[in-house]
């Protein structure tokens, strides 16, 4: 197996998960946009993150049994290939009906290239380093919300939504090319048997940490699925406006990731976790207190900082408890995300619906607190036993 130096191919992983962050972000940020474009309400569009969500929990675990024994180089490259022509297409779909299928299909490669490329990154480096690379794998997320979502918003205000799906389309091609050039050719790791599979499912501990990312999720995505609409509807925010608030809060999504990045290893991840979630839980308390767009960028500052970075510490806390079953509690983390995110898009949506809109933060508040409760639980349980 050809194993160059990992740098490159660290940061190719790294450029891929900005594109495939960028592109599963890209409906919140243009939810405007689709709204008016397709002439359905904001709680209709956001059904499309709650439909692609699924798709994703349902499709993480599933699809790595399936792509187990792919070589990785392959996997990757062909993964952003059918993610660029799936937003390709979806800008092509003349109707909310039409889109919403489409979308479900094209999100099956966010359930495939995170997770693996997670798994890929742990087996590019030294174990004494598996966390520091999985979480900087996992900046490309955090570059997401910081460059990709705010000029997606801003492309989708001024062109439409169209648009900035086909820039998604572009970016794939792209980072397609930059994974087959740099990855080493022969990473496989080693298939999950149905024995390791049980044992994953079977840890408390892990399926306890899956169930910390989900709440965690659903908290967040509560609120943030419609920051969109609400920005539009509280604050009379307007497409320039709405990309810098997004701009804002990737800047310091951005400066979290990268903090745990250098010191989850020094730290431990399980500490990092209840840090991150507890700045999340911090802004979605005062939330209700913020009366300007001043005030209110004040607020999300904190989320911004653990939003990407508490799911970057999970990764690597997973990882680093059970390097052997890592493609499994991988996969079943990033289920855990993405069944965050529908519940939490279902929730805000029926909230918003209904004329609720105030309840939104008090209730991913508590979900977040549910976390943080569980997975201090977890790490005094490890401790003792």
């Amino acid at each position: 197996m050809s194993r160059p130096a990992p740098r490159g191919a660290l940061w190719a992983l790294l450029a891929g998960n900005f594109v495939i962050g960028t592109g599963v972000m890209v409906v919140p940020g243009t939810l405007n946009e689709i709204s008016t474009s397709l002439a359905v309400t904001a709680a209709t569009a956001g059904q499309l993150i709650t439909a692609a969500a699924i798709v994703m929990c349902l499709g993480a675990p599933l699809l790595a049994a399936l792509v187990a024994g792919w070589d990785r180089r392959q996997l990757l490259a062909l993964t952003l290939l059918w993610y660029a022509a799936g937003h390709a297409l979806s800008s092509l779909m003349p109707s909310f009906a039409a889109l919403l299928p489409v979308r479900m299909l094209t999100v099956i490669a966010p359930a495939i290239f995170t997770p693996q490329a997670a798994a890929c990154a742990g087996m590019l480096v030294p174990p004494e380093h598996r966390g520091r690379a999985v979480t900087f794998v996992f900046l490309g997320w955090s570059m997401a919300s910081v460059l990709g979502l705010p000029i997606g918003a801003l492309i989708g205000g001024h062109l439409g939504w169209r648009m900035a799906f086909m820039a998604i389309a572009m970016l794939s091609i792209v980072s397609a090319a930059s994974i087959w050039l740099t990855l080493p050719t022969g990473i496989r790791p080693t298939a999950l048997t149905a024995a390791a599979w049980s044992r994953v499912l079977r840890s408390p501990v892990l399926m306890g940490i899956v169930s910390v990312t989900a709440l965690q999720g659903s908290g967040q995505f509560v609120l943030f699925s419609y920051f969109g609409p609400i920005l539009k509807q509280s604050f009379g925010a307007d497409a320039n406006t709405l990309s810098l608030m997004w701009a804002l809060f990737g800047a310091f999504g951005l400066i979290g990731n990268m903090v745990v990045s250098r010191y989850i290893d020094r730290v431990g991840a399980g500490r990092m976790v209840l840090l991150t979630s507890s700045l999340i839980a911090l802004s979605l308390l005062l939330w209700p207190f913020a009366s300007t767009l001043a005030w209110l960028a004040v607020v999300i500052v904190p989320w911004g900082i653990g939003c990407f970075a508490t799911n970057s510490a999970q990764q690597a806390r997973l990882v680093g408890l059970a390097p052997a079953l890592a493609p499994g509690s991988v996969a079943l983390n990033s289920s855990g995300i993405y069944i965050g995110q529908a519940v939490g898009a279902a929730l805000g949506g029926w909230l918003l619906a209904n004329d609720a809109a105030p309840w939104m933060s008090r209730v991913g508040l508590a979900l977040l607190l549910l976390a943080l409760g569980l997975s201090v639980t977890i790490d005094r349980s490890r401790r003792a036993a």
